[in-house]
């Protein structure tokens, strides 16, 4: 309740302020244009047609249950147990599709829902860019639509409390938590701020942490060349180690060939 108290109190008191100095407010009906505009009038004929369509296809479902039940009732005294469970399984199995029709087709997600969202969505777009034209020409505060339950359609953003509010609650939880003095004191003097100081200290905050991913990705990429040109004397070494290896095993051999070749000479002479 508090909580509620102090949001209240924070969007009431700038009201009263702008009030002040007069605010300058329209309205639009959103049925009138709608019902003025030819391509919206045509694409509406079209829907109710079709939504005419599905009514007749309900209509004509439910009289064909209504007969099937009538008949079991006059049938109900000449049929077995079995039978007659499993008629009135039938009837509940045509019923339950009935429902399921009625709602894919006017359910809170069905087609009626859907096609009326798209058939009046590009009107409304036009609406409202229309509105935000005459808004920023004309110098509107607030525009409403009448016959909408949204109700306000434009506004314009220094009269948003959205932050203001946003940071009441806030504080109301961090007062909750506070623990020690000093987390105290650093929420005495947050909720001391403006919402502009609120976004200096933010953008501040912000810009650090930045920094210090800008210090950490530069730190990781000496890491990688580091390592990279170890990586590299490394394998020179171990290039030049395994050159210098065969050298000597190629000297080896020669010897040993050499070697060989005189002990063959010596042992033909003998």
């Amino acid at each position: 309740m508090k909580k509620l108290s102090l949001i209240l109190i924070a969007i009431l008191l700038p009201l009263a302020t702008f009030a002040q100095r007069g605010l300058n407010i329209g309205y639009i009906d959103m049925d009138y244009i709608l019902e003025n505009i030819p391509e919206y009038k045509e694409a509406s004929t079209q829907l109710d047609n079709r939504v005419q369509e599905w009514k007749n296809e309900i209509d004509a479902k439910r009289r064909e249950i209504s007969e099937i039940k009538t008949q079991l009732e006059n049938e109900r005294t000449l049929l077995t147990k079995e039978l007659l469970e499993e008629r009135e399984e039938d009837i509940q199995y045509l019923q339950d599709q009935l429902t399921e029709y009625q709602q894919k087709r006017f359910g809170p997600g069905g087609d009626f829902i859907l096609q009326k969202k798209q058939l009046i969505k590009p009107i409304q777009d036009q609406v409202f860019t229309a509105v935000q034209e005459i808004a920023d020409r004309r110098n509107f505060d607030f525009i409403f639509d009448r016959t909408s339950e949204i109700g306000m359609i434009y506004a314009k953003s220094n009269y948003d409390m959205s932050d203001q509010v946003l940071r009441i609650i806030t504080r109301a939880a961090n007062r909750e938590q506070i623990e020690t003095r000093r987390d105290r004191v650093e929420l005495e003097q947050a909720e001391n701020r403006t919402v502009e100081q609120d976004s200096v200290v933010q953008a501040r905050a912000q810009a650090s942490e930045n920094a210090k991913t800008e210090r950490e990705l530069y730190i990781e990429q000496r890491r990688r060349e580091r390592d990279s040109v170890r990586e590299a004397k490394k394998a020179a070494f171990q290039a030049r180690r395994e050159e210098i290896l065969k050298e000597r095993q190629a000297r080896t051999d020669s010897i040993n060939a050499a070697r060989e070749a005189a002990q063959k000479s010596k042992d033909t002479i003998n």
